[in-house]
């Protein structure tokens, strides 16, 4: 297995204010388009306020963030404007009634159509937020990958987590030799200079309305 580089210097550049990439919204919920290179929630620095979250309640005051993409992931993400909704929705992560699809491009052409990855993840405390596959002590971690094309001798592949694991999709990926373009935590030399964002998105959200009960579906166009 090619060795992933530790990565450089944290500097927060985070994207510049427009308007708030709203897919859809109602008296419950919020589903916004989140861009690449924004945290989620605030950082532990004054210099990492500015959020996902925050630019949220600009808008929408009662927005609570319900789950996370990493700080350079972009694609579909829902927050609760209610206590109930957010709990409800919170609920259903937490029992995996969520459907979760992403599109990323990964080092090289994968030897297979399809496949699935069941390793388990835990965090490298000496080198977080770093995540690391252990047997002994790791939580169990599944991901399903299906390739859609190949693309200048890299692939482009679909990866559904039917778990949660922070980092696991990049962990996953990493550990089958074909780590995501642009990844600098998981990724060796070439492939973290193949892109100049991480190329992994959350395209695509499936949930049941918190209120209505409605299964409602949610999409964002891949931006790579």
């Amino acid at each position: 297995m090619t060795p992933s580089l530790p990565p450089g210097p944290f500097v927060y550049t985070p994207p510049l204010k427009g308007e708030l990439p709203v897919i859809f919204a109602d008296d419950h919920i919020l589903v916004l388009d989140k861009p690449s290179g924004l945290l989620t929630v605030p950082g532990n620095h004054p210099d990492r306020a500015d959020c996902l979250e925050s630019r949220s309640r600009e808008v929408f005051p009662t927005a609570r963030i319900v789950h996370r993409l990493d700080m350079d992931t972009s694609g579909v993400i829902v927050l609760g404007l209610t206590i109930p909704a957010h709990a409800d929705l919170g609920r259903q992560f937490e029992k995996r009634q969520t459907m979760k699809r992403y599109i990323a491009r990964v080092w090289g052409e994968m030897p297979k159509a399809a496949g699935r990855v069941e390793q388990p993840i835990i965090t490298d405390w000496p080198n977080r937020p770093r995540q690391m596959i252990d047997h002994a002590r790791g939580r169990p971690a599944i991901t399903d990958w299906r390739v859609l094309g190949i693309e200048g001798g890299h692939s482009r592949v679909e990866l559904v987590p039917l778990t949660g694991r922070s980092h696991q999709l990049r962990v996953h990926m990493a550990h089958l030799e074909h780590p995501v373009l642009g990844d600098n935590f998981y990724a060796h030399a070439a492939a973290r200079a193949a892109s100049a964002r991480l190329c992994l998105h959350a395209q695509s959200l499936g949930l049941r309305h918190p209120v209505t009960g409605e299964e409602m579906a949610f999409e964002s166009a891949v931006p790579f």
